[in-house]
């Protein structure tokens, strides 16, 4: 599970700050009077979740994309990452993204990873965890992996005896938000989302926690 929960912990305290009104139908309310932290184990299940109404809003290093802009509102970004394209460390056949074509990758279903691969001729195999993906590569099953930049070098900080290597990053990094669904009454939870945003950015949480889970911080527009 991505590490960006902690930020929706920081969240979730922020938007209780406010007084609630009793029997209110508005999200924020709602949430205000029994929110509750699910963690979802499975990429594909978050999503869904917010569609069917199961979440209210979601956490999980998620990219905002023209495709799910149409969707859902998102939230100003929180943090900014770069996708890498990661392969066994002998892989001398793949150095750029265009070196994908015709090539076996391996992501997440349904994760914007998974798309991007898919852009760039790849055929894609789903898994469900980032230790799923690392282990198709490694055993020659996939010929690489498109990923999160700071979680790859989270894996690659935790385990420096892993046989990968990044051969190649975007040049422009994904903007990262929370969205929720484009209804009337989401509106003051997205407002109030943004707030909270504002507020833990000018106090320094974001950078915080950014800090302590990635070694780097991941809040500011130039990733670094």
């Amino acid at each position: 599970m991505k590490k960006f929960v902690s930020l929706l912990l920081a969240l979730m305290m922020a938007l209780g700050m406010t007084a609630l009104a009793e029997e209110s139908k508005d999200q924020l309310a709602r949430i205000q009077e029994k929110g509750e932290i699910v963690i979802a184990t499975e990429w594909d299940g978050i999503l869904a979740g917010i569609d069917s109404g199961r979440y209210d809003i979601a956490a999980n290093g998620i990219d905002v994309t023209e495709q799910r802009s149409e969707k859902y509102n998102f939230s100003t970004p929180y943090a900014f990452n770069r996708t890498a394209l990661v392969v066994r460390g002998d892989n001398e056949d793949i150095k750029t993204f265009e070196d994908l074509k015709g090539k076996k990758t391996t992501n997440s279903i349904a994760s914007t990873y998974m798309i991007l691969a898919e852009e760039f001729g790849a055929e894609v195999v789903g898994v469900d965890t980032l230790d799923q993906t690392i282990m198709q590569v490694l055993t020659g099953r996939a010929d690489a992996t498109l990923n999160s930049e700071v979680s790859i070098a989270d894996y690659m900080q935790k385990r420096p005896d892993a046989n990968i290597k990044i051969v190649a990053l975007t040049e422009e990094a994904n903007l990262v938000a929370i969205p929720t669904r484009k209804t009337d009454d989401s509106a003051s939870l997205l407002e109030a989302i943004n707030q909270a945003i504002a507020e833990l950015r000018e106090e320094g949480k974001l950078s915080e926690i950014s800090m302590k889970y990635f070694g780097r911080d991941i809040t500011a527009e130039t990733v670094g």
